[in-house]
């Protein structure tokens, strides 16, 4: 087998929100999309990190009424809830920190021939939990 020289690029990019309530689910495909295709990288891969203690990056459907359910979901294993022991420390939202266990902090996209490579109903959502403050996810890429 020929050795075969590669030629790895990288690319980062930071998506900067501000969301209008304190829990939201926020459609961020098009961005990362958008960030793969100007990273010009064909074959690789793609990580997704929401860079805030608070707040997840998943893969889902883009679909409301699941939106609804996964908030409800996380809710009923992750109440807010005054008698927390990180309440202790002044702060008021450990099960924003709760719900980012939950759904995860980030997520890596396979990328083939130029595009991320997901299933026909993935899309990449950023989840906040303790929102209405500015807040930023990393896209970083890197492949050939």
């Amino acid at each position: 087998m020929a050795n075969r020289v590669v030629d790895v690029k990288s690319y980062t990019e930071y998506l900067w929100m501000n969301t209008k309530k304190r829990k939201e689910i926020v459609p961020i495909s098009d961005a990362v999309f958008a960030a793969v295709e100007k990273s010009g990288v064909k074959e690789g891969f793609c990580l997704v990190s929401a860079m805030h203690i608070t707040a997840s990056v998943f893969v889902n459907d883009y679909e409301a009424g699941l939106w609804a359910d996964i908030m409800e979901w996380s809710e009923k294993i992750a109440p807010e809830n005054p008698h927390y022991l990180h309440h202790h420390t002044g702060e008021s939202n450990a099960d924003a920190h709760l719900k980012r266990l939950l759904l995860g902090h980030q997520v890596i996209l396979p990328i083939t021939n130029g595009k991320p490579d997901l299933g026909p109903w993935e899309q990449v959502f950023y989840g906040e939990f303790d929102g209405q403050r500015k807040k930023r996810v990393i896209i970083k890429i890197i492949g050939e």
